[in-house]
């Protein structure tokens, strides 16, 4: 048991320095972790000796990007939630949104900056990069998706 918090401490740690928020890296790799099905919020505060506010905002960000859900709960008044089936897959498909508001920026900066100037050249190639992500992204996650479905046909 102390190799398993152990190792969803390291998961919370590699997740933080990746970008998440420290709060929102700690209950997410509790989700990932965790033996029961679904947790409740005060569960969570609870496990992880977060404040409620904390593990509110970590659940909210959790659920804004698709990596989460809520699920029903029969004989409970309280929500629940659950690592969202494929939810790497849904992350990476929403996503989408951020390429397509990375390659208009970098359009527009294009724009801005004079079709001839170090800036757009700069810009150019992050305005290529996301164009190229945007195009391709959708067609990883299918491959993915069909390489999931194989694996669990065995």
């Amino acid at each position: 048991m102390a190799d398993l918090a152990h190792a969803a401490e390291r998961m919370a740690l590699t997740l933080s320095q990746n970008g998440l928020q420290k709060a929102t890296a700690r209950v997410l790799s509790a989700l990932l972790f965790a033996e029961d099905d679904s947790v409740t919020a005060p569960e969570l505060a609870e496990r992880l000796t977060l404040s409620s506010g904390s593990v509110s905002g970590a659940l909210k960000a959790l659920l804004t990007v698709g990596l989460i859900e809520r699920v029903p709960a029969p004989g409970s008044r309280r929500e629940h939630y659950r690592l969202r089936e494929g939810a790497w897959a849904v992350l990476m498909s929403t996503q989408n949104t951020v390429v397509q508001a990375m390659f208009e920026a970098a359009d527009e900066g294009i724009a801005a900056a004079g079709r001839d100037t170090l800036a757009a050249r700069r810009l150019a190639e992050m305005r290529d990069f996301y164009s190229f992500m945007f195009r391709e992204l959708p067609t990883l996650v299918d491959r993915w998706q069909a390489e999931r479905t194989r694996r669990a046909q065995g």
